[in-house]
């Protein structure tokens, strides 16, 4: 069956027995047509199914669309998806649409989705940053577009930004271990070089020299080459010379790793993961939990905010964190 031809403008006018002009004026709000002939206008378009090219219109009347860009990392973690569901959430409230894309985390790939994105006149632009380098945005911040980056900040960029307390929340893990006796703890994250496993890496650090451990250098496995999994790291950690008692991991990618080779060990090591998951409640693994939609739902308000009212100096939210205790984050270190 052949697809038939979308319906234009001149369609409708055609059907409706008005001018073009007469359609145009309908779809752009002007108070100077007949109700009786905006109401047929609107029958003939809904018969023929047209829709207008809001865009378009927007692009020759110099003005914007009542969207919003939002660009993510890899689709295939759900962290990114809770986040859109928070921003789409909040813009609903302001009367704002949501476009989004993905850059699959390839740093290279995020100067290119956001053109794209933007050449779609959207009112403002959330970022995941994975470039190291957001300079290519100045242009557009000059011309007013609000930008705001969530998870991590922007780097060589002025910019609102909404973050996760990193730092305290793997502090507060790690000060959890301590206090059941533990002080080899090892910590395992890729790539560890991103902001958020950086700022994790430091508040691991800091608990560990407020417990009197000067070095945990042995204990930190930062594999920032893909290839290396998280599953290695931990079998690294554990067929060393001076194993660890307890793991700490950057992410839930790392704690899904970690568990696979923590199965295949007899010796109980303890666990506390950084983000929580879906399992994990049925696992028994501790977590240091966040909520990543109010993540989104704080980006979608700031968002809102900066497209209401420009100007005012730039915000920079930080979002709590809870330690989670399950079980596996509570084995005592062994005695003796």
């Amino acid at each position: 069956m052949p697809i038939q031809s979308r319906a234009t403008l001149h369609d409708v006018a055609r059907l409706a027995g008005v001018s073009a002009k007469t359609v145009s004026r309908v779809y752009s709000g002007s108070p100077r047509v007949l109700p009786e002939t905006r109401e047929r206008i609107l029958a003939a378009a809904k018969r023929l199914r047209f829709r207008p090219n809001t865009v378009a219109r927007n692009l020759r009347q110099g003005g914007k669309t009542d969207t919003v860009a939002f660009v993510m990392g890899d689709i295939h973690n759900p962290f990114y998806f809770h986040v859109a569901a928070g921003i789409e959430q909040e813009l609903a409230k302001g009367g704002f649409t949501m476009l989004w894309a993905s850059t699959g985390d390839a740093p290279d790939s995020e100067p290119v989705v956001v053109d794209a994105l933007l050449s779609q006149l959207v009112r403002a632009l959330v970022l995941i940053p994975i470039a190291g380098d957001q300079s290519y945005l100045e242009g557009e911040r000059q011309l007013g577009t609000p930008i705001i980056t969530v998870d991590r900040p922007a780097t060589d960029l002025v910019a609102d930004t909404v973050v996760l307390a990193n730092r305290s929340g793997m502090a507060d893990a790690v000060r959890s271990l301590t206090a059941n006796g533990h002080r080899k703890i090892g910590f395992v994250s890729n790539p560890s070089e991103m902001y958020t496993l950086s700022e994790r890496l430091a508040g691991y650090r800091q608990a560990l020299m407020e417990a009197g451990v000067a070095d945990s250098t042995p204990w930190e496995r930062l594999g920032n080459d893909p290839s290396i999994t998280p599953e290695s790291q931990v079998r690294s950690l554990l067929d060393s010379s001076d194993p660890p008692t307890a793991i700490v991991t950057g992410n839930n990618r790392a704690t899904m790793g970690a568990l696979r080779e923590l199965r295949t060990r007899e010796d109980p090591v303890a666990l506390i993961g950084f983000d929580d998951f879906e399992l994990a409640e049925m696992l028994g693994i501790s977590v240091v939990a966040h909520d990543p939609v109010e993540l989104g739902r704080a980006a979608g308000r700031l968002a809102l905010e900066r497209i209401e009212h420009h100007g005012g100096p730039i915000r920079r939210i930080e979002l709590p964190t809870r330690l989670v205790k399950r079980g596996s984050g509570e084995i005592p270190a062994p005695t003796g």
